[in-house]
């Protein structure tokens, strides 16, 4: 074989395994249907972070960012924002510190999981928790992938019913909803201690509350039968304040 034949096998090798690796990449759609700005945080648990953690997001607008096979990380929802020029400030919700997140945001926040597959056949685990209580609806649909690909969300706006002892106010506007271990702070509602297992950890009123609200969702620490969703080779659209079409 002649080197310029050598060559360009080895250049033909090097694009296809590009291609291949570019067809197995998972692409987020993020979409803001609310009528007011949100600022999507992103914490990367393995692999590069995503968006660099963070960004301003209009009513109506969506984003595209993409994800390599292994990748697991959290996007959340920030509200009432002020930013300067140099991403500095906060957020009244879900706020982590700056416009670009480095951490996790303030609960109460609503939470998208994610871990990404790996291989052909490899499967994909996502989920929405409140668990680390409620600031805004979020959803999770799942494209062009097979297996069960359920979704995952809360629709209901929870913040309109949140009992007085979990309500999170600014403006004289219920802005958050805590869960019950934020709120109490007691091994019952935290799953910790006599009640750190799945059998000594029970439903409380409150998660069966955020339960009936969002049945595909995490209500408290345990609640995995009803709210871990799986897919493979699948793209995903994440939506903030999502209007219920499925």
């Amino acid at each position: 074989m002649t080197p310029m034949a050598k060559s360009s096998k080895i250049f033909s090798l090097l694009l296809l395994f590009s291609l291949g690796s570019l067809a197995s990449a998972t692409v987020f759609t993020i979409q803001n249907h609310c009528a007011y700005t949100v600022w999507p945080g992103i914490l990367s648990g393995n692999g590069p972070t995503l968006g660099n953690g963070g960004f301003s997001l209009g009513p109506g607008s969506s984003s595209q960012l993409t994800a390599q096979p292994g990748w697991s990380g959290r996007f959340w929802g920030r509200t009432g924002c002020n930013f300067d020029g140099s991403g500095n400030g906060e957020c009244a919700t879900g706020d982590c510190g700056s416009l670009q997140c480095t951490n996790g945001g303030t609960p109460p926040v609503t939470l998208v999981e994610f871990t990404i597959g790996t291989g052909p056949t490899g499967k994909d685990f996502y989920d929405v928790s409140l668990v680390d209580g409620y600031n805004v609806g979020m959803g999770v649909k799942a494209t062009g992938g097979t297996g069960d690909c359920q979704y995952a969300g809360c629709v209901t706006d929870l913040n309109g019913n949140c009992p007085s002892e979990l309500q999170v106010t600014a403006s004289g506007s219920v802005v958050a909803c805590k869960s019950a271990c934020e709120a109490f702070n007691t091994a019952e509602f935290c799953c910790t201690g006599d009640h750190a297992t799945p059998q000594t950890c029970s439903p409380t009123q409150y998660s069966q509350m955020f339960k009936n609200a969002c049945p595909s969702a995490y209500s408290y620490a345990y609640d995995d039968a009803s709210s871990t969703c799986t897919c493979s080779g699948s793209d995903y659209l994440i939506t903030f304040c999502p209007t219920g079409s499925r």
